[in-house]
């Protein structure tokens, strides 16, 4: 970049060329973002001000975001948020960045809690990582004027000072619990609904994952094993025992094929017993087996 003028629309252009060379799948919404955030500007008003000219110091501000985006640092960890569901998390290298197929799997929570043969009891969040799944539960329920539990765990203990940032911002009643899966839980505790997005990525496909995730993201919330099972398989040995009769297990997967092969994890550990859905959203999968009555 020269010292000469420089506008919004000169140096959208020029940061998203520069993006594209660097790697980047989304250049110009990366490019706005982080204008964005030096203007203080919604992106529809930085749209509307392409011939406004952009001060040094805020053109300074934007080179050392750019030059961090460069190196494939996600947009959302620069920002210090990501939106999930209606919501604004704070997230950091601590969290996996929220993905928006994540939220079909909490639009499935909501809806079996609506339906009235849903039990009575707590909802539980394994592997919460950022809090967005408990989180997320909770404002809509807060919303319906419903009140249940929500419980969330993680073993990360760095994970888990985020998922508490965010829960004391957002003013929502989530039970944050350190520990490893169950073993974070009461013994015979049950819940009426226990979703998770669990590490599922096959250990030796993390090498090949797009930068912004293998550089970046922690990958203890990625990683399950040589299969992607590990932790699914661990999930399963007491996900039985932890539903309430008529309740729902409710994970997201990396792939049907995966969902397939968890679903005979699952009847080996006596479930499924009742309705079983398999459902591809994107990128993802997701399980949902209903406990027996």
């Amino acid at each position: 970049m020269t010292d000469d003028i420089w506008t919004i629309q000169r140096l959208r252009d020029w940061t998203c060329d520069y993006l594209q060379k660097h790697g980047s799948p989304t250049p110009r919404l990366d490019a706005d973002l982080l204008l964005g955030e030096v203007l203080k500007l919604p992106r529809l008003q930085i749209l509307m001000r392409l011939e406004q000219a952009v001060l040094k110091e805020e053109l300074a501000q934007f080179k050392a975001l750019v030059k961090r985006r460069s190196a494939r640092e996600p947009v959302a960890y620069i920002l210090g948020r990501r939106a999930f569901h209606d919501l604004e998390l704070r997230v950091d290298a601590r969290v996996l960045v929220p993905r928006p197929e994540t939220e079909s799997l909490v639009d499935a929570v909501l809806l079996f809690l609506k339906e009235p043969t849903a039990p009575e009891g707590p909802v539980l969040d394994l592997c919460t990582g950022s809090g967005a799944i408990a989180l997320a539960v909770a404002k809509a329920l807060k919303l319906r004027q419903q009140e249940r539990p929500i419980v969330a765990t993680d073993v990360s203990a760095p994970a888990l000072e985020v998922a508490t940032q965010n829960a004391a911002l957002l003013e929502l009643p989530v039970q944050l619990l350190a520990g490893d899966l169950w073993s974070a839980l009461p013994a015979g505790q049950r819940f009426a609904v226990v979703a998770s997005n669990p590490p599922y990525v096959l250990h030796d496909a993390i090498a090949g994952l797009d930068p912004d995730v293998r550089a970046w993201e922690p990958h203890l919330a990625l990683d399950g094993g040589v299969d992607g099972l590990d932790i699914l398989r661990r999930i399963a040995e007491q996900a039985a025992g932890r539903l309430l009769p008529g309740g729902l297990l409710v994970v997201e997967l990396g792939s049907p094929a995966q969902g397939r092969a968890f679903l005979d994890v699952l009847a080996a550990h006596g479930l499924p017993g009742g309705k079983v859905e398999l459902i591809t959203e994107g990128p993802t999968s997701l399980v949902l087996v209903r406990a027996p009555v």
